[in-house]
């Protein structure tokens, strides 16, 4: 049995968008990852109400961020909660890692769902097999059970 149900991938500058649609999941009684959540997601640079701009700034600006402790412990949790869910969502507009998410979810066999607009023809977008325009959309579609 999964851990989750779901792995939301999405960008951190994406974080209200994000709470709301984990927020949406487990009101339909289903289980959700969220990075915001964990640990290691304020990164031990930032405090919790910071702009999410701001943290993304710090974040993106760390030296020697290879080595870093806080950044392997990222990894190591987001690596752990993509195995141990059962589908992984991206939630657009999302950054490089959101996409990479879902690359290794694919990788791993994941049922991957693609929440919001894509105006653009992207070929690799045909990893996901589910594909929703907005967050109202996927939510009416998710069974209670």
């Amino acid at each position: 049995m999964m851990a989750y149900d779901y792995f939301v991938a999405s960008r951190y500058r994406n974080k209200q968008a994000v709470l709301d649609l984990v927020s949406r999941i487990r009101a339909r009684g289903k289980s959700a990852y969220c990075f915001f959540e964990s640990d290691e997601a304020q990164f031990g640079v930032v405090t919790p109400d910071e702009d999410p701009e701001a943290i993304m700034q710090k974040f993106e600006s760390l030296i020697g961020w290879r080595d870093d402790p806080k950044v392997i412990a990222i990894f190591e949790a987001d690596m752990k909660a993509l195995r141990d869910s059962a589908a992984i969502i991206l939630l657009l507009p999302a950054g490089k890692s959101a996409h990479i998410e879902a690359g290794v979810g694919y990788g791993l066999g994941k049922k991957l769902i693609l929440i919001g607009e894509q105006h653009e023809t992207e070929s690799l977008y045909l990893i996901f097999s589910e594909a929703y325009a907005s967050v109202e959309e996927f939510v009416a579609s998710m069974s209670d059970n």
